[in-house]
């Protein structure tokens, strides 16, 4: 079996070959980034360059790479990759006998925009931070007067807390906005200690499988997770992903409001960066997409085992003779 992974140089892309490493499939996994010192292209079998998602080549290099290896399946590792996957995910499938795990178009574009997701589960009736575009400056004012301060201010498409502003009066909102433009201005509800993450896996439009960790974050990561059943959470994050409807694994990241309720100021349709941390807990979503996949194997939902799991930074070392060989 071969699996291609992009995005090696990615928390995301690295968190899905720990996955693979960590599972029971007998694989060959080929990593693709476009940076040659990208430590997950140096834990692949095989290793490929690939230009940047916005590179005018990037389709014709991922046709002869899906052409001189013709994996078996595709796990995508970047958020910027996944537009072009998306939309090219039949045609792929087709012309290089392959399975493209990502989701259809629609879905991505819900997802990659924090504005877009707050009106998504609008029109479905779902809970979520009350929201408003930063550049209409009468739906600001009408977020201020009905939920007040705090609120935060971030970017439309972001990642990693970049961009991300909390603040607690006009003055401060004023500043934040001033000379910058695609904000949204959120609803700040609850606090750290109530944040989550969480992943559904949806196929043949049902949820197959999910899991709840709280959370910890550093700059803008989850680096402590707290696994257990949370069967009331679990409940409630299978119905967002029953209504979102994606192919394969989608992230919801939330906090608790004050009534216990979940809101969800971020969808990742995808799996994220705290995949690899699932896996440890016996989650390993990957695995189960995979032989979803590859196989038909039915998804059953796993024991989640309880405890904590800690992140912490690791070391490789990479002879020259390694990158030289990165094609």
């Amino acid at each position: 079996m071969k699996i291609l992974v992009t995005g090696a140089g990615a928390v995301l892309g690295q968190g899905i070959i720990k996955s693979l490493r960590q599972s029971t499939l007998d694989c060959s996994v080929i990593a693709a980034d476009p940076n040659p010192l990208s430590a997950g292209l140096f834990w692949a079998n095989t290793a490929y360059r690939l230009p940047f998602a916005n590179d005018p080549a990037f389709g014709d290099h991922i046709h002869e790479l899906l052409d001189r290896e013709r994996p078996d399946a595709v796990l995508v590792g970047t958020d910027v990759e996944l537009s072009y996957f998306a939309a090219e995910r039949h045609r792929l499938e087709a012309l290089f006998r392959t399975h493209v795990l990502v989701s259809d178009p629609r879905v991505v574009a819900i997802a990659d925009d924090k504005l877009e997701t707050a009106r998504f589960f609008e029109s479905v009736g779902l809970p979520h931070p009350a929201s408003a575009s930063g550049d209409e400056e009468e739906m600001v004012r009408a977020l201020v007067e009905s939920v007040g301060f705090p609120l935060v201010v971030k970017p439309r498409v972001g990642a990693r807390s970049v961009g991300v502003s909390l603040v607690r009066d006009r003055d401060e909102l004023t500043q934040a906005l001033e000379g910058r433009c695609g904000l949204v201005v959120q609803e700040c509800v609850g606090d750290p200690e109530c944040e989550y993450t969480a992943s559904t896996l949806v196929f043949d439009g049902e949820v197959q499988a999910s899991i709840v960790m709280r959370r910890d974050l550093r700059d803008g990561n989850t680096y402590r997770a707290y696994t257990g059943d949370y069967p009331e959470l679990n409940a409630k994050v299978r119905v967002l992903g029953r209504a979102l409807q994606p192919h394969g694994p989608a992230n919801f990241q939330f906090r608790l409001d004050d009534r216990g309720i979940p809101r969800v100021f971020e969808i990742n349709a995808r799996f994220s960066g705290t995949t690899p941390l699932r896996a440890l807990a016996g989650f390993n979503e990957v695995e189960m997409c995979v032989r979803k996949l590859l196989h038909g194997t039915p998804i059953v939902q796993p024991p989640v085992r309880s405890g904590t799991i800690l992140r912490y930074l690791d070391e490789i070392f990479v002879s020259q003779e390694r990158i030289d060989a990165v094609r």
